[in-house]
């Protein structure tokens, strides 16, 4: 009985101990909910009226539940046809900021240059509401989702837009549907150049732009304010050309099998620095043909002297002339310097020429001295103006001809021997005396006019070439 007690007793505690929590739990519960409501509340502000937060209308462009696609309807429009299409041809203004010009190549004919290539045009699909927002700024991502002019560089080689860190690519959309595309590029194009003055010569190079699909009749480019679309860098500068002018031309290109389309022209002309040239090419050439003049005054039986000279000339010219060849184009006219080399080069050659000339006649002259010589008697003791006072012998015919007597006033020894030869056929009444002495020939006299020949001649050419290529 007692134990019957003691279990109803527990059972009344634990009735009451679990009617008391229930109660408590819906006792919090009220706060637990005000209290989350103030959390969840922006910023913990209480909604007070007339606050200015909440008077400001939002800016759907600035709304983070906001697609620039839902924003811009591109999901309602097909971009793969051009604004307008059936109308008028759309007008596209072109500007252009020139970075650097980077190469430029004789042998590959070729230049490469580094722009910022900008686009205008407008496109009502593009057009979106905007408080206060002016337009909206994206990267590379939506340019493959809208429309974008066609553009391609006429007649380049390679060319590429640049992307480090990302594409260098920027779209930049209006609320009135205008729209500006910007991209950075590198490209190499040709460049047609007319070597027939060079080194001292102009160039005038171009670098073309059009659509490669939109005839003129669906897209017209031009320039955008005419020459001051066209802006380059103040620091841009060649090792080996003056840049002089950049400007701007439009003009109508025509294919035979698609039509008429719009092309932009930015052209630049370049002179080249002649200075790189003077000492590599032309100061070595002329210093050349200068040495070969030492030669005239060297004596003309000191062979082992002059014909090494002559030849390391000729040489020294052969391999200035095929220096400057090679890292030029092979082309089929005469280059300015192909002038200045090549008629160097004939100085240089000319006087090797000239000593074989000297040394032939010489020995000619020695032949014909020693057959005299064989003809006359001994002439010892003879007593007359302008004759030997001692007899010839075979050791000085041995000895190139010099027989004792110091030369004077530049003539030679065998002037003597010409002259004995004749006063003696004069005292023995001999009749062919004449006109052997009209085959005597001064090969000293060679020399000596070529001391003045080949100098005038030389600077007379100079005078003449800078005169008409500079």
């Amino acid at each position: 009985m007692h134990t019957d007690v003691v279990l109803f007793s527990v059972l009344l505690w634990m009735v009451e101990v679990s009617g008391h929590k229930r109660t408590r739990g819906q006792s919090l519960h009220p706060y637990r909910h005000i209290r989350l409501t103030q959390e969840m509340s922006p910023l913990g502000l209480s909604h007070k009226t007339g606050s200015p937060i909440f008077k400001r209308s939002p800016d759907i462009t600035k709304a983070r539940a906001t697609k620039s696609e839902q924003l811009l309807r591109i999901d309602d429009h097909d971009f793969t046809m051009r604004p307008g299409f059936g109308g008028p041809a759309v007008p596209v203004g072109v500007d252009v900021q020139v970075e650097s010009l980077d190469a430029i190549s004789e042998v590959d004919m070729d230049f490469t240059m580094t722009l910022y290539l900008r686009h205008y045009w407008k496109d009502d699909r593009l057009s979106f509401k905007s408080n206060t927002n002016q337009s909206m700024t994206f990267d590379g991502r939506l340019v493959k989702k809208i429309w974008v002019p066609d553009m391609f560089f006429v007649h380049s080689k390679k060319s590429f837009t640049h992307d480090t860190t990302t594409d260098n690519v920027m779209l930049r959309v209006y609320p009135d549907g205008k729209v500006l595309y910007s991209l950075r590029v590198t490209v190499t194009a040709m460049c047609s150049m007319d070597l027939s003055r060079f080194p001292l010569d102009t160039q005038t190079c171009s670098l073309e732009i059009e659509s490669y699909a939109y005839t003129d009749d669906d897209l017209m480019l031009y320039w955008k304010e005419g020459n001051r679309s066209l802006n380059t860098d103040e620091r841009i500068s060649l090792s080996q050309f003056l840049i002089q002018e950049f400007h701007t031309t439009t003009k109508l290109a025509f294919y035979s099998s698609t039509g008429w389309y719009n092309r932009l022209y930015i052209n630049f002309t370049l002179r080249r620095h002649i200075f790189f040239f003077l000492l590599q090419t032309y100061f070595p050439a002329t210093l050349m043909v200068m040495l070969s003049w030492v030669s005239f005054w060297i004596d003309r039986r000191a062979v082992p002297a002059r014909v090494p000279l002559g030849i390391t000339t000729v040489l020294t010219m052969s391999t200035i002339i095929t220096g400057v060849n090679a890292s030029m184009p092979r082309v089929s006219y005469i280059k300015a310097v192909d002038v200045y080399l090549w008629i160097s080069f004939v100085f240089v050659f000319l006087s090797v020429i000239e000593y074989a000339a000297v040394n032939y006649l010489s020995t000619l002259q020695e032949r014909k001295e020693r057959k005299l010589r064989e003809k006359l008697p001994c002439t010892c003791g003879i007593a007359h103006p302008g004759m030997m006072s001692d007899c010839y012998s075979e050791v000085d015919v041995n000895t190139t001809g010099n027989y004792g007597m110091p030369e004077e006033n530049g003539m030679r020894r065998e002037r003597m021997l010409v002259e004995l030869a004749m006063e003696s056929d004069q005292m023995t009444g001999h009749v062919g005396s004449r006109a052997y002495s009209s085959i005597w020939i001064d090969t000293h006299a060679i020399d000596k006019y070529s001391r003045v020949i080949f100098p005038g001649s030389y600077i007379l050419f100079n005078i003449i070439y800078w005169s008409i290529y500079s």
